[in-house]
């Protein structure tokens, strides 16, 4: 797979690789059927990226300083850096560092599990604040600029959870990881749906991540730009 990955660059995934191109867990014939899919959209794919470059740089002039305003709320609320940077996974399963706005206790990841439980006690007191309003998402704009990640699209996922994936689950790394989706908006109480487990790790591999994934497949195999454009407003009415 290492290989293919030198072949690909995930930043530019608006440009289907051929199919001998894609790393060898991605060329099965469970995700065969994703590729020829997606084949016959290369002109929304394109689309696509064009408008993650516009909006992701629109927006990040337009909440230049809400952005510095909650950088310097976090900072006076705990110590540690404004941003939280972890190893997620991407289109083609190349890794790249996700930028968030820290919501929790320097070095949370480290003293707990990887996917976050309601009222977790790692959580700042501004950090509530951020996630109940999806504030914390923000910084996520630089990585779709970056191309690292799409508006809409699975949500990048850690390594260890990506390494238990099924072949077919593997097709969601066709596309870049996005900052929302039809999955995000059904499952955004998910914190809630853990908070009893007591093994939060294996619930979420276990029951929570297919449940999510069927609809991120469906998302995959029916892709259309203009489908992208009806998740976003979704997200927006979720939100709100």
């Amino acid at each position: 797979m290492q290989d293919a990955k030198k072949r690909l660059n995930p930043k530019r995934w608006y440009i289907l690789p051929k199919w001998e191109a894609l790393p060898d867990d991605l060329r099965t014939e469970a995700v065969r059927p994703y590729y020829d899919a997606l084949s016959r959209h290369r002109a929304g794919l394109f689309f696509k990226r064009l408008l993650d470059i516009f909006a992701s740089l629109d927006l990040i002039i337009l909440l230049g300083i809400p952005m510095l305003i909650i950088a310097i709320m976090i900072k006076c609320d705990s110590k540690g850096p404004v941003f939280f940077r972890q190893e997620r996974v991407t289109a083609y399963g190349a890794r790249f560092r996700i930028h968030k706005f820290r919501t929790m206790v320097n070095n949370a990841d480290k003293i707990g599990t990887s996917v976050t439980v309601d009222n977790d006690s790692r959580i700042t007191k501004v950090g509530a604040k951020l996630r109940d309003h999806r504030l914390d998402e923000f910084p996520q704009l630089f990585d779709v600029l970056a191309g690292n990640m799409s508006f809409v699209g699975t949500r990048p996922e850690v390594v260890k959870y990506v390494d238990r994936y099924t072949d077919e689950m593997n097709a969601t790394l066709l596309m870049p990881a996005g900052i929302t989706s039809i999955a995000s908006i059904e499952y955004k109480d998910e914190a809630e749906l853990l908070e009893k487990a007591e093994d939060a790790d294996e619930v979420y591999v276990n029951e929570i991540l297919p449940a999510k994934m069927e609809y991120n497949l469906k998302s995959v195999k029916e892709f259309g730009f203009f489908k992208d454009i009806g998740v976003l407003f979704k997200t927006v009415a979720a939100v709100l």
